[in-house]
């Protein structure tokens, strides 16, 4: 398991919000480790109620599924296993857009940060 520390996920929230920022859209960053484990999230101003477990559940899909949540949507949308995933998992992930798996050839780094860009 790659290790994931407090000031790399700082970074990545950092770098999230800066865009965010540039594009005018109020978000959540949330970054979570390999396992799934929240490392930190970050909710932005003007951000809605539940963007915080918006931005968690679809950090958490992308970690655990490795891929990015709106390619795990479209499986949903198809029927099948995908579809009743997020029943099994009574809300714990979130296929939707905005999650992406994210790594790099170091040996360490964060394993997956969203964005929920959802308004109050």
């Amino acid at each position: 398991m790659i290790d994931m520390t407090l000031e790399m996920a700082e970074t990545a929230v950092r770098a999230a919000q800066a865009k965010a920022r540039a594009l005018r859209a109020p978000m959540t960053v949330t970054v979570v480790d390999e396992a799934g484990r929240l490392v930190l999230s970050a909710r932005g101003d003007g951000t809605g109620f539940f963007s915080p477990e918006t931005s968690r559940a679809k950090a958490m899909a992308a970690a655990a599924f490795k891929r990015r949540t709106g390619e795990l949507a479209d499986l949903v949308a198809k029927g099948g296993f995908w579809s009743t995933v997020p029943t099994i998992l009574q809300g714990q992930i979130l296929p939707t857009l905005g999650g992406s798996p994210s790594s790099s050839r170091s040996s360490t780094s964060l394993r997956a940060c969203t964005t929920s860009p959802i308004r109050s």
